[in-house]
């Protein structure tokens, strides 16, 4: 009987170790030099445009071929890590440094490919009152950074050497996590090579793999989240506030990438709170009174793309309560999310009136 167990228990180790065996890594880098203009979105950041940023992408991808059932249904992306270098040929402005998280999708038999990625950046000349004033586009010295690329490619041309041309938009924002915050974006053209490691054992053509059923979906979940963080307002010296958000939404999962939201959320700032402090005493015209509600409640809906345990959330809401008129009624939210368990999730979410961004949310929710 101990000798029949030991067979089975071995067999189950053998099984899960020839599984693991049985998918093959693929991996890439990539090397690309860029040349682009900021485009003035905003006159207040007009003096900073003064001539063209150039710098160097490197990134690290790993690359699927349909091992795993969520690659197969979205044509293979592959994901990975991006470095950016970038001088924005400006000496208020001066240099950063970013680092990425980042999906590829590919389209057009795999000559196109659109990539994403979200980050977190590093400037080396900042605002600074004494020493810096003129540069107003960049508060404090870590930024929020988003990429959107679109390159043609053509992969493992020889011996996994290939060749990339493409274009984008690298945008730095600090998300009203410190005053000033008028942020840059940078249009680019691009040029590179890439290399595929153990290129010889890759599929020469990806085709796509039966997974079963197309048809999938859930019964309506109940979601509560707590979002928090620190923002200031567009005034420079007024300080930095913390917030919370208290979120309550239903979803529904339609298919296996798709789900639909509809909820509400409580919005409690200590920025907003100061800031009507702030107008009542410095702006006795606009007619406050200093004892105004800070607080503001919103409806919205929702739609979540899912990438295994990674979702793209966004949001688009309305405020039913707010009575003190900050910005508009108008917001959006987007960003990343990862599910922790099945009923535990973490989040990094960007709040915006439109494309001006009020602050960076880190949230941890439950799903019931």
């Amino acid at each position: 009987m101990k000798l029949l167990r030991a067979i089975v228990l071995l067999c189950v180790c053998c099984q899960g170790v020839l599984a693991q065996q049985n998918e093959l890594k693929f991996n890439e880098v990539k090397a690309e030099y860029f040349f682009g203009t900021i485009i003035e979105h905003n006159p207040d950041i007009s003096h900073l445009i003064t001539g063209h940023p150039s710098g160097l992408i490197l990134s690290y991808s790993r690359k699927p071929y349909g091992y795993n059932e969520w690659e197969g249904r979205y044509n293979y992306p592959d994901w990975g890590f991006t470095y950016i270098f970038q001088d924005l040929d400006n000496q208020f402005l001066g240099q950063v440094h970013s680092v990425y998280g980042h999906f590829n999708f590919y389209f057009w038999k795999r000559r196109l490919s659109i990539g994403i990625g979200q980050g977190v950046g590093y400037a080396t000349n900042p605002y600074d009152p004494e020493t810096n004033f003129e540069n107003n586009a960049y508060g404090s010295d870590f930024l929020s950074s988003t990429l959107l690329k679109f390159n043609f490619v053509q992969e493992n041309i020889i011996d996994g050497l290939g060749v990339t041309l493409g274009m984008g938009v690298i945008h730095y924002s600090n998300a009203n996590f410190k005053a000033p915050n008028n942020s840059t974006n940078t249009f680019y053209i691009s040029a590179g090579a890439t290399y595929l490691f153990n290129s010889i054992n890759y599929p020469e053509a990806l085709v796509p793999v039966a997974w079963g059923s197309e048809f999938y979906s859930e019964p309506i979940h109940y979601n509560f989240v707590v979002r928090s963080g620190v923002n200031e307002a567009d005034v420079n010296g007024l300080g930095q506030y913390p917030f919370i958000t208290l979120s309550a939404f239903v979803d529904k999962r339609i298919n296996y990438k798709s789900s639909f939201q509809l909820g509400t959320d409580l919005f409690i700032s200590g920025m907003i709170e100061r800031l009507i402090e702030y107008r009542s005493i410095a702006f006795t015209s606009d007619g406050l009174s200093g004892d105004e509600d800070a607080r503001r409640i919103g409806v919205f809906v929702g739609h979540e793309l899912r990438f295994n345990k990674v979702a793209f959330v966004s949001q688009l809401g309305y405020y039913v309560y707010w009575p003190y008129e900050f910005e508009n009624r108008v917001y959006n939210r987007l960003g990343l999310k990862r599910y922790i368990t099945e009923n535990l999730f973490g989040s990094i979410t960007v709040k915006a009136h439109y494309a001006k961004a009020e602050a960076v949310e880190f949230s941890l929710g439950i799903r019931l």
